[in-house]
């Protein structure tokens, strides 16, 4: 079994407080013989529409001392679970959860940037101190 994030509980938390009912923690399933494990998975209704939003969020927190190594491994992760997740669950939506420091400090070079359009990446700002919701960027 893999270790939870040093700030999973906080997003949790934060998820629920925006009305998200955690529907697996982890969200586990396999696709083409390997088995994945992505940390959250959760649905909202949305009443205006009547019909449910789906989500599945894989939490970092960039607290190792290179954070081009946490991006690279990060990144990797999100694209094969996003890959598995298109063939097993095409309604689930990903996100890669990160915390408010590297957001407003490392994710702000021009080469993070870039990679985060190139590669279609959705993130979930989220500050673990205060267990909110900062950000959701599409």
């Amino acid at each position: 079994m893999t270790a939870k994030d040093k700030f999973h509980d906080a997003v949790r938390l934060a998820l629920e407080k925006e009305e998200w009912v955690i529907t697996a923690d982890p969200l586990k399933f396999q696709y083409g013989g390997v088995k994945f494990r992505i940390d959250l998975s959760a649905d909202r209704l949305l009443a205006a529409e009547r019909q449910d939003e789906k989500i599945a969020i894989e939490i970092k927190s960039f607290l190792n001392d290179s954070p081009l190594t946490d991006f690279h491994a990060a990144l990797g992760q999100f694209q094969n679970y996003r890959s598995a997740l298109r063939k097993t669950d095409p309604e689930r939506t990903l996100y890669l959860a990160v915390p408010l420091g590297a957001y407003g400090s490392f994710f702000q070079f021009q080469f993070v940037q870039e990679a985060i359009e190139e590669h279609q990446l959705l993130l979930i700002v989220y500050d673990s101190d205060r267990e909110v919701i900062v950000q959701w960027t599409k």
